[in-house]
């Protein structure tokens, strides 16, 4: 295991179990669908549990270039070294995207309605406002970084885990499901640049039947800025009041 490796595994499952349940919600007579967004986002919480699990002891389980500037911010991590945390977490959330596709074949292509496809890659507003979409993002990664910078120790080694092992990984999975149920609902939360442009990258080359929703280049600059301005602000604000 090397920390490229440990942030690639953890960010495809993140995606893998994240995107998966907005698939089994949305498409097309799967199990689930219809469950509705608490649905979507305990599970969302939960799948962050689970990246959280396998990367913590290896990199401190980043899964996301906003946590990775963080902590650049802070001088606990060289550019270098970021530069190779944000690699494998953007190709891992695009094979974590790739296999929900794989997983949910049948209901894509029982599926008619493009947007609802891509629902399960990418976000996308509730209101189609550009600044105060951005400004949602801006939030949200606020929210989750400063937490995390309070909950525990932002410094990065080989060996160090969230807290009690993998039971660590629950203040972070609980942030994400508040965050989710109190700040989503503007623009389904991205919080992670990984995360959304990733998936969107991968919808975008994936063939499927009927229709296909575009890829929306005009608003994917939003779920990736935003949540690097968010995570600045948290790094600044702690920097400050520490």
């Amino acid at each position: 295991m090397t920390p490229f490796i440990a942030e690639f595994i953890g960010t495809a499952l993140l995606i893998l179990l994240g995107n998966g349940v907005v698939a089994n919600v949305v498409l097309k007579d799967t199990k689930g669908n219809g469950g509705g967004w608490i649905v979507i986002t305990t599970a969302w919480g939960l799948a962050v549990f689970v990246g959280v699990c396998v990367a913590g002891p290896y990199t401190g389980a980043h899964l996301n270039p906003a946590v990775t500037l963080t902590m650049v911010i802070l001088g606990k991590l060289a550019w270098a070294q970021a530069l190779v945390y944000w690699a494998a977490q953007l190709l891992g959330a695009m094979f974590g995207a790739f296999l929900v596709w794989v997983f949910y074949k049948d209901h894509f292509d029982l599926t008619e309605d493009g947007p609802t496809k891509q629902a399960a890659f990418c976000t996308a507003p509730a209101v189609r406002n550009l600044g105060r979409n951005f400004i949602s993002e801006v939030i949200g990664t606020f929210v989750l970084l400063i937490t995390i910078l309070y909950f525990t120790d932002p410094k990065i080694g080989d060996t160090q885990t969230i807290g009690m092992g993998s039971m660590g990984a629950l203040p972070v999975a609980f942030l994400v499901w508040v965050i989710g149920l109190s700040l989503g609902g503007t623009t389904g939360y991205a919080i992670n640049p990984a995360r959304d442009l990733g998936p969107r990258i991968v919808h975008a080359l994936l063939p499927f039947k009927k229709s296909k929703a575009g890829a929306d280049w005009g608003y994917a600059w939003i779920p990736v800025l935003g949540p690097v301005v968010g995570a600045t602000l948290a790094a600044l604000l702690f920097m400050y009041l520490k």
